[in-house]
């Protein structure tokens, strides 16, 4: 019996490690926020221009940041990881109201019409 429970509390020791390593290259949040909301702009270019590449103004965003694509994948999933994306997620929203005022009536208004958030886009909400 002192086995058995000698190998649950063992067990359990190494069962509270991370699920995730620290990248190497880790985007800071404060960048991924800024790098998020420039990808959040250049989803809407191509939205309003259908005929435009998605794909190169990804890249133009990274290279503007200064930013490896596989770097920003693994800060991605390291901070969704650490439950950290809601507040960069947040500070990217911010940023994106800095940079357009009416942005924020937008949001304002489509709250105060449907008293919630549901029908929001996704930064907004």
């Amino acid at each position: 019996m002192k086995k058995l429970i000698f190998f649950f509390v063992l067990i359990s020791l190494f069962s509270c490690g991370d699920y995730i390593d620290k990248p190497k290259n880790l985007v800071s949040q404060d960048k991924m926020a800024e790098i998020m909301a420039d990808l959040a702009i250049n989803d809407q270019a191509t939205f309003m221009y259908p005929n435009s590449n998605l794909e190169a103004g990804t890249r133009y965003v990274l290279k503007t940041h200064h930013v490896n694509s596989a770097d920003y994948i693994e800060s991605f999933k390291y901070y969704v990881v650490k439950e950290k994306m809601n507040g960069i997620v947040e500070d990217a929203q911010k940023i994106l109201l800095k940079k357009d005022p009416k942005a924020e009536k937008y949001v304002k208004d489509k709250m105060s019409k449907t008293g919630n958030t549901e029908n929001l886009p996704l930064l907004s909400r």
